[in-house]
């Protein structure tokens, strides 16, 4: 894997199969990670929400619990939430327990996570910290160099969508995607961004190699590749944003599902995009 240190101020690398294209007409982001930081720290809430519920099984010690469950939401991470609820009721079946409903960890999950992020909501809201703070760096400026060129952006996110409005609404970044902000429901069949993506090709009727997307996560990069888009996985250091380190679990798992570039944010964007795409020119 080919790390292009020359053109670039940060860490990009494309893999083998990387084939530049020669026009890009849609773009697909996901949220959480990809755009937005308001929710980092998410797995902080959910796995010792998981480890909580999880009936103990004779010796096994606390740190294998703890690698098998993480191991079980970051391979989902991506999905709808509801997906890692599902699993974590498969756990506890697993080890004779009598599980509830997935909706009701999904709910209880959402319950403890808004306490940790309901005063980062309410200080970018107040302005005592700008929106940008939480905001992957880099991204804003994406955002309006690709409008600028006439690309259409949507927003899939595995993240409920009344939060995924509302945090795009906070950050300030709602009025990119034009009505084109998606994400998860509590009836969960019904939406997917695999369903984005699928409505995206069919309804514009343009091959899947005109879609590019970036995520954080499994999904949206091997839906993107499933249609033969190009697929953009985006590392970012949550926890650290703008140090322009990469996650190397992210890199790790995200380049082994078949992501063609991988990066940290957006600092290299704009000498980045002449090389996935010829149109529109950048």
């Amino acid at each position: 894997m080919a790390q292009m240190e020359n053109k670039y101020s940060g860490h990009v690398e494309f893999s083998p199969h990387f084939q530049k294209r020669h026009s890009i007409q849609y773009v697909v982001f996901d949220f959480d990670g990809t755009l937005s930081l308001v929710r980092e720290g998410w797995p902080e809430v959910m796995l010792p929400m998981f480890v909580e519920m999880l009936p103990d099984k004779t010796g096994e010690s606390e740190e294998s619990v703890k690698n098998m469950l993480l191991d079980d939401i970051m391979k989902l991470n991506g999905k709808q939430t509801i997906y890692q609820m599902i699993q974590l009721a498969e756990r506890i079946k697993e080890r004779g327990g009598s599980p509830k409903e997935p909706l009701w960890y999904k709910h209880e999950y959402l319950r403890r996570l808004d306490l940790r992020i309901q005063n980062r909501k309410q200080a970018i809201l107040s302005g005592e910290i700008k929106a940008d703070e939480h905001v992957v760096h880099g991204a804003r400026h994406m955002l309006d160099l690709l409008t600028s060129k006439g690309l259409p952006v949507y927003l899939a996110s595995g993240t409920d969508e009344p939060f995924v409005k509302e945090e795009a609404k906070i950050l300030g970044l709602d009025h990119y995607f034009k009505g084109h902000i998606y994400g998860a429901l509590d009836d969960y069949k019904s939406f997917s961004k695999k369903m984005v993506i699928d409505r995206i090709l069919r309804e514009n009727r343009i091959p899947g190699e005109r879609l590019l997307s970036f995520g954080d996560g499994y999904v949206e990069i091997e839906n993107t590749k499933e249609v033969g888009g190009l697929a953009v996985a985006v590392a970012s250091d949550e926890a650290n944003n703008g140090s322009g380190n990469i996650d190397e679990w992210k890199r790790k798992r995200l380049m082994g599902v078949g992501a063609d570039v991988l990066i940290p944010d957006y600092r290299d964007i704009e000498v980045l995009m002449p090389q996935l795409t010829d149109q529109p020119a950048f």
